[in-house]
């Protein structure tokens, strides 16, 4: 279904000649590089600390240890979000 959807998104584009001018080709891409890069690793962060304080809910005694692998894998999450601001930058 997304690739139809995409599919869609890429021929409209296309037809009304979005896709003919360089220059909006580049914005778009990093609208579209920002927009993964920064809903993916949010996602990642959320499920992270979620599936951790559930961890200490059912075990208190295990904060300390679960708190620096949960705050070691929400800064790589959050190290994606900013190569992607790297990548937006670039472009």
């Amino acid at each position: 279904m997304e690739t139809e959807v995409a599919k869609e998104i890429v021929n409209t584009a296309a037809y009304t000649g979005f896709l003919s001018d360089p220059e909006s080709v580049r914005i778009f891409t990093k609208g579209f590089t920002m927009a993964i890069g920064g809903v993916l690793p949010a996602l990642a962060i959320g499920k992270l600390v979620a599936k951790a304080m559930e961890a200490i809910g059912r075990n208190p005694e295990s904060a300390g240890k679960l708190f620096v692998p949960m705050l070691l894998g929400a800064a790589f999450a959050e190290a994606i979000a900013i190569y992607s601001l790297v990548v937006v930058f670039t472009l």
